[in-house]
């Protein structure tokens, strides 16, 4: 997925970074973090040292904290992941048929159910939507050039599975890869990841800025309005460090074949088989795939660090989560649940993610969550530099 909503960093004005302006702003920025981390300080300093170390959170959310994971430095992890890494054609080519037919007859059963009754249609909205988040999923993996050898075949299937899920394959395949390069370094944000702010730059901002973030960061608006914004906002992209020509060529074309698609649609089957067969399970899927993409990286213990120290393998096992779903869950989202093995090494496709995890002792460290402690999770909003972790808006002062 695609970052939700950008929110610049704190604006310093014009008038160059040593001015009287920026210096007054940096000063109320100081004076607003030491008071939080005083009334930090007084909460957890009574508690203990052993309940300072676990975080004020820890009990609040059902979020299992894994043992520190061992040093993953050297090549030990590349030969680790080395044998489940690359495509298996016969696989991947049964993926598509087990999930694109049932797709496409799901779809012919919402039409003919709903010449009976739009309720009997409703019955196929959450398998067809189950089966488009998996159809992303396949779109992903091309991207990643993991699930098809030739590259011609990964860019044509991913077109198509992009057009499906209304996903311009071009540009996300080069944001998801920056979303990679980057995911944890704080001087690094924005890269196809829910925006974040850290307490100081929260409490730098304005009173109106802040009520934007919230209003971005409530749950509800995350997940009601998510869909919608990430199919309207990728309809157009303007030229930039991450949008090149052949970018912005994907999204048109994208674009385009997308008018055809839904023009065909609405001449032979009507805005109503529209609505139940595709528009609904997509918005469903898009939730999902939204809440998905969420918990992959934001729980409590999540990895944050300047650029300096950021280091790419940390980065993947501690700061990517291991969703734990049910087997029907796991299928219907390809493995994704697996992040942690899948942003260590993210050529290894999809089907392969599970083997590579229960084979190799270091991706039973990483953050486990749950459905339970994922949905909790979503009142994480800020990072907290002093306690190393995200917090809530209610556990900041002036917030």
């Amino acid at each position: 997925m695609t970052s939700m909503v950008t929110i610049p960093a704190v604006s310093v004005g014009s008038d160059g970074p040593h001015s009287p302006t920026q210096q007054i702003i940096v000063k109320e920025q100081d004076n607003a973090h030491d008071r939080h981390r005083e009334v930090v300080q007084r909460r957890e300093g009574s508690r203990g040292r052993a309940r300072d170390q676990v975080g004020p959170l820890s009990n609040a959310l059902p979020f299992r904290a894994a043992p520190a994971a061992e040093p993953s430095g050297g090549a030990g992890w590349r030969r680790a992941v080395e044998p489940y890494v690359g495509p298996d054609a016969r696989r991947a080519t049964l993926q598509l048929v087990t999930t694109l037919v049932p797709l496409a007859l799901l779809m012919w059963a919402t039409a003919r159910a709903l010449a009976v009754s739009p309720w009997l249609a409703l019955v196929f909205v959450l398998p067809t939507a189950g089966l488009l988040v998996r159809t992303f999923i396949f779109m992903h993996d091309c991207a990643h050039g993991s699930f098809f050898a030739s590259r011609r075949v990964n860019d044509t299937v991913g077109f198509l599975t992009g057009v499906l899920t209304l996903t311009p394959f071009g540009q996300w395949r080069r944001d998801h890869a920056l979303h990679h390069a980057s995911s944890g370094d704080l001087e690094r944000r924005g890269h196809g990841d829910i925006t974040t702010l850290t307490v100081r730059e929260y409490l730098a901002r304005t009173p109106r800025e802040r009520r934007s973030y919230r209003l971005m960061r409530n749950p509800v608006v995350l997940l009601l309005l998510g869909p919608p914004y990430l199919a309207l906002n990728q309809r157009v992209r303007a030229r930039s460090m991450a949008t090149r020509s052949p970018q912005v060529a994907s999204v048109w074309l994208t674009n385009a074949a997308i008018v055809v698609g839904l023009t065909v649609a609405f001449w032979t089957v009507g805005w109503k088989t529209v609505l139940f067969a595709y528009a609904l399970p997509f918005y469903l899927a898009a939730m999902a795939g939204v809440w998905l993409f969420y918990v992959q990286h934001q729980f409590e213990g999540a990895y944050w660090t300047s650029h300096a120290d950021w280091d790419y393998v940390d980065a993947a096992l501690q700061g990517s989560t291991h969703l734990q779903l049910s087997p029907l869950f796991r299928w219907f989202t390809g493995s994704i649940g697996l992040h942690h093995v899948h942003h260590v090494a993210p050529r290894i496709p999809n089907y392969r993610l599970q083997a590579c995890h229960d084979a190799n002792a270091m991706f039973q460290h990483s953050p486990v969550v749950t459905l339970r402690s994922g949905l909790a999770a979503l009142r994480l909003a800020l990072w907290d530099e002093d306690r190393q972790r995200l917090v809530g808006f209610r556990d900041v002062r002036d917030a």
